[in-house]
Formats: C-alpha cells, sequence, structure tokens
C-alpha cells in the first residue's frame, strides 16, 4: 500500500515528544514531526519520530494494528512529514521510556528520496559543502540540534545579563552611508539613486547612543567582505555590540569577562543534555582573566622565532608558535599599537599605544574593544592621520558638538564564541545559512 499524503485537516498536536513517559499508559495522544528513523523487524516496525523537543518511538505490529495499517507503516520513508495518534505504553528501550502504539497514521509530506547523509550520528560521512547544500535537512542533525539549542542559550543568557546592568537593546541602521572603520571591506549596494554599503559594525551609532541613554547593546548581523576561505571566517556573522558610558576599556574587559561566565554558567545550567551528547565539558574561568600585553607578545614570539614586528598583527598561525597553556583558553591581549585599531580607539598616554584589547580563545579572536575617543578634535586628529574623508563622517562629528560622554564598548563574534564553547572545527556550522566568498545560497 503506497501511503498517502493528506491535510492537516481536523488534527492537531496533543503532546511534544518530551511529554510523553511512562506514567501516560494508555492514554490517548497525537504527535507530529518528521521521521529521523525506520526499523523493520519484519512483522514489527519501529518509526523515530522528531519534534522540537526531541524523540518518540512508534511501535507498529501487524498482531496489533491490522493490515491496512501496518502496510502504511511499512511504507513510511526517513524525512517524511507525519503525525500518529495511538496510546501510549511503557518501553524501557524507547526514548523517555514510552512507546506509541499507533491507531492512525497520517503523512503530511511524503519524503521522495533519500538524503545524502545521515541525520543521527555526531559525525557526518559527507563534506560540508554537500551538507550546506540541504542546510535545511543538515540542520535536523542531532549534532547540530544541540549546537543551535545552546546557540540560543548563549544569546538569552547575554540579554538577560545585560539587562541585569540596566542595559537597553537597540537596533542600528544595516544600510549606511560610508565606511564604518575604513578600508576596502565593504559590500557596496544600490540605494535608490546612489552608493550605499551594508555595515560592517554599528560602531559609530552605538556610541551616539550612549548620548541618550548610557548603556546599550545590540545583536544583529555585521556584513565583511574579506575573501578569505579559512574556516574561522564569514561573510556575514552575528556580532554582540555593547557600548557604555562613564567608563574605560579596563571596565569593559570586567563586564565581558563576567558575561562570558554568566553564559558558561547558564549554558551548564541548561543544556545538560545537549552537553552530554556532545561530550563536552564547559571550562571554569577564574576572574580576572590573564591579560597579556602586545608588546610582550611580541618579544615572546621573536623569542620563538616567528618574524613578527612591533605593529604587526598577530595571526592565529603565528599565536600557535607560543607553547604557553595559560593561552590555551580565555585571555585578553591589551594595549595594541595605535595604528593598528581604527581612527574611534582612543590612544593612551603614550600615543604609539592605545587602550584596547582583544579577547582570545587560544589562537582565535572573540572579542575586540577600548575605550573611545570623545572628543571632536581627536577624532578628526585621527580620521586624517587614517587618511579618511572627513566630510563623509559629518553625520557623526557634528553629534560631538554637543557632549559626547566618555566610552567604552566591544564587539563579540557570536559565532566565532559557540565555536570556542562547542569546540567547532568550522564557523559554518555556528551559523544556521552561512555566507562566504563562495556560498550565496541556500
Amino acid at each position: 500500500m503506497e501511503i498517502k499524503e493528506e491535510d492537516l485537516g481536523q488534527w492537531r498536536r496533543t503532546h511534544y515528544s518530551s511529554e510523553v513517559n511512562p506514567s501516560m499508559a494508555n492514554r490517548d495522544v497525537v504527535v507530529m514531526g518528521w521521521v529521523a528513523s525506520v526499523r523493520d523487524h519484519g512483522n514489527i516496525q519501529f518509526i523515530i519520530i522528531k519534534d522540537a523537543q526531541g524523540e518518540i518511538q512508534v511501535t507498529a505490529k501487524k498482531s496489533e494494528a491490522g493490515e491496512q495499517l501496518f502496510a502504511i507503516a511499512k511504507e513510511v520513508k526517513e524525512h517524511t512529514s507525519l503525525g500518529v495518534r495511538g496510546k501510549i505504553r511503557p518501553q524501557e528501550k524507547a526514548p523517555n521510556g514510552a512507546e506509541i502504539i499507533p491507531v492512525e497514521i497520517r503523512a503530511f509530506s511524503v519524503a521522495k528520496k533519500a538524503a545524502p547523509f545521515m541525520t543521527q550520528g555526531k559525525t557526518s560521512p559527507v563534506g560540508i559543502d554537500t551538507r550546506l547544500d540541504l542546510r535545511a535537512i543538515d540542520l535536523r542533525r542531532n549534532q547540530l540540534g544541540a549546537i543551535f539549542r545552546i546557540r540560543q542559550t548563549v544569546v538569552n543568557s547575554i540579554r538577560e545579563f545585560l539587562a541585569r546592568q540596566q542595559f537597553i537593546e537597540v537596533s542600528t541602521p544595516k544600510m549606511i552611508a560610508t565606511a564604518t572603520e575604513g578600508g576596502a571591506a565593504l559590500f557596496p549596494i544600490f540605494y535608490y539613486d546612489r552608493e550605499a554599503f551594508l555595515a560592517q559594525s554599528p560602531q559609530l551609532y552605538k556610541e551616539q547612543l550612549t548620548m541618550a541613554f548610557e548603556s546599550v547593546f545590540e545583536i544583529g548581523p555585521i556584513f565583511r567582505a574579506e575573501p578569505s576561505r579559512t574556516n574561522r571566517h564569514l561573510s556575514e556573522a552575528t556580532s554582540i555590540d555593547i557600548e557604555r558610558a562613564f567608563v574605560d576599556y579596563v571596565d569593559a574587559m570586567a563586564l565581558l569577562e563576567r558575561m562570558i561566565v554568566n553564559i558558561i554558567d547558564t549554558v551548564k545550567e541548561r543544556n545538560q543534555a545537549d552537553l552530554k551528547f556532545l561530550e563536552l565539558e564547559l571550562p571554569k574561568l577564574e576572574l580576572p582573566l590573564p591579560k597579556y600585553a602586545y608588546s610582550d607578545l611580541i618579544d615572546k614570539l621573536q623569542e620563538a622565532g616567528e618574524r613578527i614586528q612591533w605593529g604587526d598583527d598577530i595571526s592565529p598561525q603565528v599565536m600557535k608558535s607560543l607553547s604557553d597553556e595559560r593561552l590555551s583558553g580565555f585571555y585578553f591581549i591589551v594595549d595594541w599599537p595605535t595604528s593598528t585599531k581604527p581612527f574611534y580607539v582612543k590612544p593612551g598616554a603614550d600615543p604609539k599605544v592605545c587602550e584596547s584589547f582583544d579577547l582570545m580563545y587560544g589562537p582565535l579572536e572573540m572579542s575586540s574593544g577600548s575605550t573611545r575617543i570623545n572628543r571632536k578634535d581627536q577624532l578628526v586628529e585621527r580620521m586624517q592621520k587614517q587618511g579618511l574623508k572627513i566630510d563623509a563622517f559629518d553625520y557623526h562629528l557634528r553629534v560631538f558638538d554637543y557632549g559626547v560622554p566618555p566610552h567604552a564598548g566591544f564587539g563579540l563574534g557570536l559565532e566565532r564564541l559557540l565555536m570556542a564553547l562547542a569546540k567547532i572545527e568550522n564557523i559554518r556550522d555556528a551559523t544556521f545559512y552561512p555566507r562566504d566568498i563562495d556560498r550565496l545560497a541556500p
């Protein structure tokens, strides 16, 4: 018998998988989801249905189901979306210790072909490009489900933490008239009769917003036209941007490290099953996090034989040459050369060094922050030194005539943070639909 597609009709789900348990024996339920796996044991058919909260085992025995229903159960294919009406029966080996004995099976959408990869295991035998071509199916994999549930907890914990610190969540434009940080890493777009760009960062807007609200944050997309093909770069990423008035970069680092500790504690509390499935043990951090001056690291790298000069950027490849165990977890690199940082970063007592920091996890940069310049003349001077067109930033500079407070902040990459916490090798598995130099679909 060929299984037929049917409409939802009057059917409505009564229970999710997490609500099905042995104490509900003989209760009538309707469950819905997609078929994760099918096991054919001759006169017994096992169907594992996956929904938003877990898995349910449906057990169809020929002797119990009858010829017609059993024939339908035999035709069920993986990835089919369906509903099952039946009774709960305790079964120790089934998910949550209970299974469903079907009375009716209704297919809402029948899978027409087999997926090119399995969704049940922790690893996939196919390459990431094959998976990304069918990303919606790839996201049905148990491993990615666990990762993105952790991601949701991370985002929620950030919002909860910052709300307790009296921050206001803001939304800034993603279509902008000029570069936020200068440089060529911009995506141009047509904006009516003129050229505009996708925003690299909400930096200048969040600085302005401290004038009205003091403490602001945004969780949103940023766009970088960097022609990189590494496992840590995306063209569209999610940035957690934070800015606060009447503080400096020391205060910003203290806020960031407390936020990281809060994230880890919250994930440990709310995602125990996901951490167990992924076999992850999150680090226990002691505050304050270690801090290393840029100049000291340059000296260490030169001693290790690296060809690097003061004023150069420190790449992940170069950092791997340092065997110090203290550099394997979370730590800060502070007091960078002013020449390496954007125009809005405040120089220190020695103008060659600025009040700036990067939060690292091993060799991977997680976050960058600083004290910002809050005086117009100093800002213009820095812009001129970097060869920026002052007129293009008039919309920003004009607000500095009205008392911009001293302020500091940082941006934290959500996908990179998730890479560190969940031990993800490729950043593309830390976002739903990745965009990079080679991929614009799906």
